[in-house]
């Protein structure tokens, strides 16, 4: 080595170090694990999913707005519309089809309306007051999409060459994009541009959203923020999701803890491991929605009266007042108990309307989780924590508080009236009871009494 070149690089060596901003900051601090920013109009928001097919005798767009007015006293916020896409004719299951089976990312359904009356739902829901999101299927395409004869590589093949659908399911009528061409990420991620551009669209339900690959799910989320806040919910199960892409995700497990409940096959201690995850393994911003029907449940599993019996009332409640997102399945209502057919008409039979008791408790849930801020969605809201009694296989104790705003639940999630104490004074307090309005003070060592499935909402603000 030249001896200039050594003197520089001796030089170099009793040079004062330069802090950069990797070495400034302290690698023990804790670092955000989800970055997106949830729109602020989610913050206390309720889900209302439409099957537009079965909504109205119709099934239209057009027949849905007119629905507007009455949604808005029930007082959802979000609405869900189902696949509004053309829907496939070859392997057509049904006389209609499935939903999920798409022809054209960038069309409209003819049986469902226009364009147009997409474009004036979507105008009047805005004006009173709705986001409205869209049912996103792009695991999957219908058979005759034109994709399959423009772009066949785009495809999955099977072991013989041949287009196939998702392995192991009954999906007959659709076949499996290949994720792996770049050509599909851009088609489908132009199509959901185009809606939120074009039609004013508030965001997304990514259907099998797991299916589908994470990065391409944050790629796109950032497009669609660089057009306007958007709402995005994930069919899927995974905190990894919440991350950068999904403001919300789908909580099966509690789904199906509670109907076991429900069905006597399990007690009021098997949510403990789902709280338990949710507390430790999932970021505080994460929004999992704790549904008790759904198109698919009400379908594949039964209605919500097959499912939770004399239970219902109680699981309705807890899904509005737990941590979670809540979401009504159109038709609960209005008291539907029939399972809605999948690929034919079978309009939801509203008869019953201001008859349904059932409806009215969903609409004094929403206005309950309103007026309580700890139990807002995600971010804004209060972790649940539990209240110990000496009944824990039957009384689901707990409490969330967020600032001054104490709100305790007291379930008792068994077909046999219990007699609990509480063992702590975590629920300790003065409140309002939701169902009678009704002054209550609770301490420690004092016994709750509740009868088979009965449940008391205590808040520390007026009803």
């Amino acid at each position: 080595m030249p001896k200039f070149a050594l003197a520089l690089t001796l030089a170099a060596l009793y040079l004062p170090l330069v802090p950069t901003a990797a070495q400034d900051a302290d690698p023990w601090q804790p670092r955000p694990y989800a970055t997106i920013e949830n729109p602020a109009w989610s913050r206390d928001a309720v889900l209302y999913q439409i099957n537009t097919r079965q909504f109205t005798p119709e099934g239209t767009f057009a027949a849905a707005q007119r629905e507007l007015p009455r949604l808005k006293a029930l007082g959802v916020d979000i609405l869900w519309l189902m696949p509004i896409h053309p829907i496939g004719e070859e392997n057509r299951k049904g006389t209609l089809g499935s939903p999920y089976s798409v022809r054209d990312y960038f069309a409209v359904n003819p049986e469902l309306g226009t364009e147009q009356d997409l474009k004036t739902f979507i105008d009047a829901a805005h004006a009173q007051g709705f986001h409205v999101i869209l049912d996103l299927v792009a695991n999957h395409t219908a058979w005759d999409n034109e994709l399959r004869y423009d772009h066949p590589d785009w495809y999955e093949k099977d072991w013989k060459g041949d287009f196939r659908p998702t392995p192991w399911w009954d999906w007959s009528d659709i076949i499996d994009l290949d994720w792996s061409k770049p050509g599909v990420r851009q088609h489908v991620g132009e199509a959901m541009e185009y809606w939120v551009r074009k039609f004013d669209v508030d965001g997304y339900r990514a259907d099998v959203a797991g299916y589908v690959p994470l990065d391409f799910w944050e790629t796109e989320r950032e497009r669609l923020e660089a057009i306007k806040p958007v709402f995005m919910l994930a069919e899927w199960k995974s905190s990894e999701m919440v991350r950068k892409a999904f403001d919300a995700v789908y909580a099966w497990e509690w789904h199906q803890t509670i109907k076991q409940i429900a069905a006597g096959e399990a007690d009021a201690t098997a949510l403990y491991g789902y709280y338990a995850e949710n507390e430790s393994a999932w970021p505080a911003s994460a929004m999992r929605m704790t549904y008790i029907a759904n198109h698919d449940s009400n379908a594949w599993e039964g209605t919500m009266y097959e499912n939770f019996g004399p239970a219902l009332g109680a699981m309705t409640a807890l899904s509005f007042t737990n941590e979670g997102l809540p979401l009504i399945y159109n038709g609960m209502e209005a008291c539907n108990a029939k399972r809605l057919e999948f690929f034919e008409k079978d309009p939801i039979d509203w008869s019953q309307g201001d008859d349904c008791a059932y409806g009215d408790l969903l609409a004094r849930l929403i206005d309950f989780r309103k007026a309580n801020p700890a139990l807002e969605n995600g971010r804004w809201g209060a972790r649940i924590s539990q209240v110990v009694s000496d009944k824990p296989r039957q009384l689901f104790a707990w409490v969330r508080q967020e600032g001054d705003n104490k709100v305790v639940g007291l379930f008792n999630l068994s077909a046999e009236p219990v007699d609990a104490m509480l063992l702590d004074a975590h629920a300790a307090g003065t409140y309002r009871d939701f169902a009678s309005g009704e002054e209550v003070n609770l301490a420690s060592r004092d016994h709750i009494t509740l009868p088979a499935w009965g449940y008391r909402l205590l808040s520390n603000r007026p009803n």
